[in-house]
């Protein structure tokens, strides 16, 4: 292997590292009550849609098989935390949105996760690097950069 290709295998593996060891710290936290980790990934991409969507565009943005997020979502709605409505644009199609219950919920558990984030964040990283390191997230994941990071990025000199 090139010197090219071992960086590149060898910062993969770090971000997997990393991302592994925050995933287990944010599991083992109290704040999840009766929801899984996966389950409340659902409620916060649906939280953060403008209006319902299909269950293909959720897949997209979600980890989990189509079968595995179908499964998922039966639950959550029967729990009421996630509606279904026909979509007036195609009677054949299924719009998921969240209810009130799943919006209480999203944003109760989400307060306490973004607080979780940020210290577990900071707690190793400076304002300039977590500015560095969602742009270089944001390239990976062929998206640019959100405005506020870009704004970041001219603020220290980057």
């Amino acid at each position: 292997m090139d010197g090219g290709a071992r960086l590149a295998n060898h910062a993969w593996e770090a971000l997997l590292r990393a991302h592994a060891a925050l995933m287990k710290e944010f599991a083992a936290e109290e704040i999840w009550r009766d929801l899984s980790m996966r389950e409340y990934d659902v409620l916060y991409t649906l939280s953060k849609c403008p209006k319902p969507i299909r269950l293909g565009e959720l897949h997209r943005h979600v980890l989990l098989s189509q079968p595995a997020l179908s499964r998922m979502v039966d639950r959550l709605v029967a729990r009421g935390l996630v509606r279904r409505a026909p979509d007036p644009g195609d009677g054949r199609g299924v719009l998921l949105s969240l209810t009130e219950a799943g919006q209480a919920q999203q944003r109760r558990i989400g307060r306490l996760h973004a607080r979780s984030v940020a210290e577990a964040m900071t707690r190793s990283l400076t304002p300039d690097q977590l500015t560095q390191l969602e742009s270089l997230c944001a390239r990976l994941a062929d998206r640019p950069a959100t405005p506020e990071a870009l704004t970041n990025r001219e603020d220290h000199g980057l």
